[in-house]
């Protein structure tokens, strides 16, 4: 019986705090379209056909790029198979950004609140940003450098964590 739960501390959750992260920013994203649409929010709308259209189709581009993402990380990467093997994922979306599941969520979330239409609800991404950079500093990354040590800060080095794009 220890031999088991032994093999199973062995590597990193598959979870990690993933759900709880998600869940937050989901939560403050209802919370947005909520105050929007009760009219807290009134004086942030934006005005003119234009600009509603641009808001729209920057919505649906990030709501596109999101499930993208999630769907080439989940279905493409099989993140669980490399944490349960122990294998730092570093191919495929994960050489574009470290993060793929947490950056689908931002955009997913940022997308929706673009189709809101209002200025207001568009300081919740960045502080999503800043929410996700500080959870997985303090968790994740610090797991996956005293796991993978050197390997983990040449990767982190090339790759961005959340923003897909390679670096130099």
């Amino acid at each position: 019986m220890n031999e088991t739960k032994e093999n199973k501390q062995d590597h990193l959750p598959v979870m990690g705090i993933g759900p709880i992260c998600i869940a937050i920013m989901i939560a403050f994203t209802a919370a947005g379209i909520a105050l929007v649409k009760f009219g807290v929010l009134a004086g942030g709308n934006v005005s003119g056909t234009r600009t509603a259209i641009l808001f729209v189709i920057a919505g649906i581009l990030c709501i596109a790029g999101g499930i993208a993402l999630w769907c080439a990380a989940v279905f493409g990467a099989r993140i669980d198979i490399k944490i349960k093997s122990n294998r730092l994922a570093t191919d495929g979306v994960y050489a574009l950004v470290r993060n793929p599941i947490y950056s689908a969520f931002l955009f997913i979330c940022t997308g929706v609140l673009l189709f809101c239409r209002n200025l207001y609800v568009l300081i919740l991404p960045p502080l999503f940003l800043l929410y996700l950079t500080v959870f997985m500093k303090l968790t994740e990354e610090k797991w996956l450098a005293d796991r993978f040590g050197d390997e983990y800060g040449a990767y982190c080095k090339r790759v961005n964590r959340f923003i897909p794009w390679k670096r130099g």
